[in-house]
């Protein structure tokens, strides 16, 4: 049994906050409630249970992209919730900023730096205890306050448990990761250094030319590649749009990958002076820089099949592989019908969700939506009333969408975008608008924070 140490000497300990799951989500929930100076068990299954995507035991482990996209307030959804969470004192962005590493105007991290720091600031923290174990099932009735945090890798008897209690068909996607190289296996003959349109340092991308004939020739390969066969329980489990295998996206026609993950809209092949016919482009994946993802690749090919149809990409035909792509099973339940406005279960309020299993896509909206979960969760056991963010921030419109704002019958995973925030009430040029959005945002955002430490005192 696990001591939790209590609020302060003397007082009488309220018991904990649960928060099961330690990805980011999660991670972010246990974080934001010791902050509030209340104690909290975190139960990651990870590494007495593994799942069929992460390689470690570490917290907020990243297990496909390591980007968390834009990092530009003024000109992206993404970017702007990046700077509400490190207004909130987010410990995801904290870390990702202390681990990041070259990627033009975005922010992408070190994955090993990155989820080393979120582990280690966590066992740091006396208020928070971190059980390695699996819950099985629903969390027991003397869990009075527990966030569900177990992203997309929720263990079968726990999404069977949400699913027997929701009422709902069921549960799942599929998601896919993307490959990773060693730089020095990569010909920088043929390939060359450079961010689309030069953006950032300009360099932060290394970019692989195809001729036509090339393009034609992978895309061919990928389609006739074999493929991991499914099991029966997956038969009929749908792909998230936003993360389709790079051969699924080439069986919907000969042009989707050229106006896709391989478009070769500004950039200019040194060796040509010219715009190549399509590209692939690999990020870097470490702080070393000795690692590279291959952009918007993942896919379920099985490995030889990958090696195979990879190796005939220019710059790559000697590429050695650091991880080659997968396949696994993502979680979600259909949140706006079963989700209050404070993400509690409207069938047993006790319980909360937070992260991917919400319905957001994406690392930073993950992490997001467990920020609030525990900012919801430790206002709740204070005994302070826990107002959501504005609907004019990212926060507050992510939270808006996924309990209400989208339509229950059609709901699919959402990342942020400026679509999901109320209109500005004025006319603007476009090239003004997403600022605008971004600087109302932080305002408003500000001012919320500020009332929120006023209840607090």
């Amino acid at each position: 049994m696990t001591t939790i140490p209590a609020q302060h000497p003397g007082a009488i300990d309220p018991g904990p906050i649960h928060v099961v799951g330690g990805g980011l989500a999660g991670s972010e929930a246990a974080w934001q409630i010791a902050r509030a100076g209340l104690p909290v068990v975190l139960h990651e299954m990870r590494p007495r249970r593994k799942t069929a995507a992460h390689e470690t035991d570490r917290l907020a482990e990243l297990v496909c992209s390591n980007s968390f996209r834009s990092d530009d307030w003024r000109s992206n959804a993404v970017g702007l919730l990046h700077e509400e969470m490190r207004r909130c004192g987010s410990l995801i962005l904290a870390c990702g900023d202390r681990h990041k590493v070259p990627a033009g105007g975005a922010l992408a991290v070190d994955r090993d730096g990155f989820a080393e720091a979120v582990t280690a600031a966590l066992e740091a923290e006396p208020l928070v205890a971190i059980e390695r174990e699996e819950v099985a099932g629903l969390p027991p009735a003397a869990w009075d306050s527990v966030i569900v945090a177990t992203g997309p890798l929720t263990s079968p008897a726990l999404s069977e448990a949400v699913l027997a209690l929701s009422g709902e068909d069921h549960l799942a996607f599929f998601d896919a990761i993307a490959p990773i190289v060693h730089k020095d296996s990569v010909d920088l003959s043929v390939a060359w250094f450079q961010s689309r349109y030069d953006k950032g340092g300009g360099r932060d991308y290394i970019n692989c030319p195809l001729t036509k004939a090339e393009y034609e020739a992978f895309v061919a390969a990928l389609i006739a590649g074999e493929k991991t066969p499914f099991h029966a329980w997956e038969q009929d489990t749908p792909y998230f749009e936003g993360c389709l295998p790079i051969e699924v996206m080439a069986e919907r026609g000969p042009e989707t990958l050229r106006y896709g993950p391989m478009k070769p809209v500004g950039l200019t092949d040194p060796r040509t002076g010219h715009q190549p016919y399509a590209v692939v482009q690999l990020r870097q994946d470490n702080a070393l820089g000795t690692l590279y993802n291959l952009v918007g690749f993942q896919t379920k090919l099985k490995h030889g099949a990958q090696v195979a149809a990879f190796r005939t990409i220019p710059g790559l035909e000697r590429a050695e592989f650091a991880r080659l792509g997968g396949i696994h099973r993502n979680t979600f339940i259909n949140s706006p019908k079963l989700l209050d406005g404070r993400l509690r279960l409207k069938a047993e309020p006790r319980l909360r969700f937070a992260g991917q299993i919400t319905g957001v896509e994406g690392y930073v909206e993950s992490a997001a939506i467990g920020l609030l979960a525990g900012r919801f969760a430790a206002a709740e056991r204070q005994g302070r009333e826990s107002t959501p963010p504005p609907a004019t921030t990212a926060l507050g419109a992510l939270l808006g969408h996924i309990t209400g704002g989208a339509e229950s019958e059609t709901f699919q995973p959402m990342n942020v975008n400026f679509g999901l925030l109320p209109p500005l009430g004025r006319k603007l040029k476009k090239s003004e608008r997403k600022a605008a959005y971004g600087e109302r945002a932080l305002a408003d955002l500000d001012a919320w924070l500020g009332r929120a430490r006023a209840a607090a005192e």
